[in-house]
């Protein structure tokens, strides 16, 4: 499904700075206007050039201001069901389909924000690092034990833990010549922040995970990789990036998989024997 305009604007409101949040705030406030403005209209009702406005609309994940213009059309959250706040008066049918829509909507505008360059990038850095820590705070540290999970199925040397002491002994004890993969929802936990504080003070690479990336923990990262979920009030939208985040952590394990292919393959057929081992 196809995010609507105003559904990624709102994901990403927070990130916003400068013009780029006064056209975000302009856009949201005249919804029903802006569906019809021209790029020229837009730049001028907002007072800045439309430049500005089409560098806005490129940031935001649009290869052009009509294709921006269109995904306005689109239903957002609060003028249809398919993915409005849950009602008390839903039955469970609705729920559903409204947690799942926010799960999708989550992936698309996801896989939108995500560039290329920067997924080979970080398989770069995690194939030649010597060791990689994966980081992450309460619901992060979900992300952080699936993203340990996959990369013990390939010859990377990887380490997570769910106690955040014994997460600040491992970035205390990592080296430059190691990849940390922190992941932090809002990019402001202070935990979070000491253990990405600790890593750069040692010169560790520092790939981070975040909904956020103009947050504190971006400052500290080497490279951003964002995640987008869109806001519900019946429920955090943290939920949504989980699941984000969870499919970037996938796909960086599927990118390294492939790149190491014989040796990660010989691997999981070792472990695959071992596991199989212990059953009847």
């Amino acid at each position: 499904m196809t995010q609507s305009g105003f559904a990624r604007i709102r994901s990403m409101r927070e990130q916003l700075t400068g013009s780029d949040e006064k056209l975000a705030n302009y856009i949201i406030e005249n919804a029903t206007i802006t569906r019809s403005m021209t790029i020229q209209a837009l730049a001028q009702s907002t007072k800045l050039s439309t430049a500005t406005v089409s560098r806005f609309v490129k940031r935001i994940g649009y290869s052009s201001f009509r294709e921006f213009s269109l995904s306005l059309a689109i239903a957002t959250p609060t003028e249809a069901t398919f993915f409005g706040e849950i009602d008390e008066n839903d039955n469970p049918e609705a729920i559903v389909k409204k947690v799942f829509s926010g799960a999708q909507n989550a992936l698309t505008a996801t896989s939108d924000l995500l560039k290329p360059a920067d997924m080979i990038q970080a398989t770069d850095w995690l194939i030649n690092a010597r060791r990689v820590g994966l980081f992450g705070i309460g619901g992060s540290s979900i992300v952080a034990f699936n993203g340990y999970h996959k990369l013990l199925r390939t010859p990377l040397d990887v380490e997570q833990h769910p106690d955040y002491d014994v997460q600040l002994m491992q970035a205390v004890r990592m080296k430059s010549s190691d990849v940390a993969i922190i992941i932090s929802h809002s990019g402001r936990n202070s935990d979070t922040l000491k253990i990405a504080e600790q890593l750069k003070e040692n010169g560790v690479k520092i790939i981070a995970i975040t909904a956020y990336p103009q947050a504190d923990l971006a400052k500290h990262a080497d490279l951003v990789l964002a995640s987008a979920a869109e806001e519900v009030n019946i429920r955090s939208e943290s939920m949504s990036s989980l699941i984000a985040q969870i499919t970037i952590v996938d796909s960086l394990f599927t990118l390294v998989g492939v790149r190491l292919g014989a040796k990660t393959q010989q691997i999981v057929d070792d472990m695959r024997v071992a596991i199989e081992s212990t059953r009847e």
